[in-house]
């Protein structure tokens, strides 16, 4: 392998952004069974970050979705072109929009935030032709329209299905089963995101290799798929407890049935979608399903107002991300003092953030409070 400090960069760089998909996405997989108290806190993110892990090895063909479908990487690796760079800045856009919406508490698509930032970052330097807009279309946005409408229905279908069966059985006894199986079921949503999401960084990771010259299949090399699995397992075991806090109480008030309904709407959504090669958003799909779970309880109310923010902030994650690219890469293709300037903002940025998220924190003892008490009365505990 030809190794260079601009190509070392970048890999850290696209796994530190695996590290903060698997922070932001927590969520999809264990707010349900923290909310209901199927799993303690701790011990949810725990077994998510080993799930996690474990699902990187399961497939690779959004990985190869993401390497050689997105953007054109003979372009990218045309003579002249710093593709290298390019990716860089595109990682920047992706991890940037992550730390934001974490900051506000926000669920929105990690993977689409990457495809933005990538798509971004192309096609300010190489232009339009350079990215793929039919995969994009056929393979991200049809599948993002029709991903959390479809899991909406499994999971409405399934709750309601729950709560007839388990209706003669009392609500004692229903309840403790299923938070037994939510043990389950939000183990099997880590598997699958850890299968879908991990694949994300793989596919980057080797299109920075085929770029550089190093490898010319677009099936990422075990020591990529190793790497990319720790980094999402370790980012998902820190815990996103102000997403987690959304998604487990913003939407709705989830009952163990509407839990396990959830997660296993999520699961059979995001398994099928991956051995498929669709890139699909783990935060739409388990958002849906959380929707389609609490209009499957009798009188559950819905907060229409969250998922109305939420589905804002899907609305932008492209664009907003492709916008932060395309700028990053006008610096960062001038060589590499550009990078390391790109670099220097992006961790001042992200520092930042950091620094404002602890004025009000949201930590595993408080992500079960009532999220109508304003956080700067939650008490100050300094965590993640």
């Amino acid at each position: 392998m030809n190794v260079s400090l601009l190509l070392v960069v970048v890999i850290v760089t696209a796994l530190a952004f695996d590290f903060t998909n698997g922070f932001h996405d927590t969520a999809n997989a264990m707010a349900t069974s923290i909310a209901t108290g199927a799993l303690r806190p701790r011990v949810a993110v725990l077994i998510s970050g080993v799930f996690n892990l474990a699902g990187a090895f399961l497939s690779t063909e959004v990985a190869k979705t993401i390497s050689g479908g997105i953007v054109d990487d003979k372009a990218l690796s045309s003579t002249g072109v710093n593709g290298t760079a390019i990716i860089f800045a595109g990682l920047v856009g992706a991890i940037l929009w992550n730390l934001v919406t974490w900051l506000i508490g926000l669920p929105s698509s990690s993977s689409h935030a990457l495809f933005g930032g990538l798509i971004g970052a192309v096609w300010v330097v190489l232009g339009s032709k350079a990215v793929h807009f039919d995969k994009v279309l056929s393979k991200i946005v049809v599948p993002a329209l029709i991903s959390p409408v479809l899991a909406g229905i499994i999971a409405a279908v399934a709750t309601y299905g729950a709560y007839t069966l388990t209706r003669r059985a009392g609500k004692r006894t229903s309840t403790t089963g299923f938070r037994y199986g939510q043990t389950i079921s939000a183990s099997l949503v880590s598997l699958a995101h850890g299968t879908g999401d991990a694949q994300k960084t793989m596919g980057v990771i080797t299109l920075v290799l085929i770029v550089n010259g190093d490898q010319t299949k677009f099936s990422p090399p075990v020591w990529v798929i190793l790497a990319a699995g720790l980094a999402i397992a370790l980012g998902t075991a820190v815990g996103g407890w102000r997403i987690i806090r959304t998604m487990g109480k913003g939407l709705t008030e989830i009952e163990s049935p509407q839990g396990f309904a959830a997660e296993t709407a999520t699961t059979s959504v995001l398994l099928a979608s991956a051995h498929l090669g669709f890139a699909l958003s783990t935060t739409q799909v388990a958002s849906g399903s959380i929707l389609g779970a609490g209009i499957g309880r009798r009188l559950a109310q819905v907060r229409w107002n969250i998922a109305e923010r939420m589905a804002l902030a899907w609305l932008f994650t492209l664009p907003v991300a492709a916008l932060v690219g395309a700028l990053a890469v006008k610096v960062a293709n001038r060589g590499n003092g550009g990078v390391v300037v790109v670099g220097i903002i992006a961790l001042a940025l992200a520092g930042l953030v950091v620094l404002r998220a602890r004025r009000a924190p949201v930590t595993a003892r408080n992500v079960n409070d009532s999220r109508d008490v304003p956080l700067r009365q939650q008490p100050e505990l300094a965590s993640v």
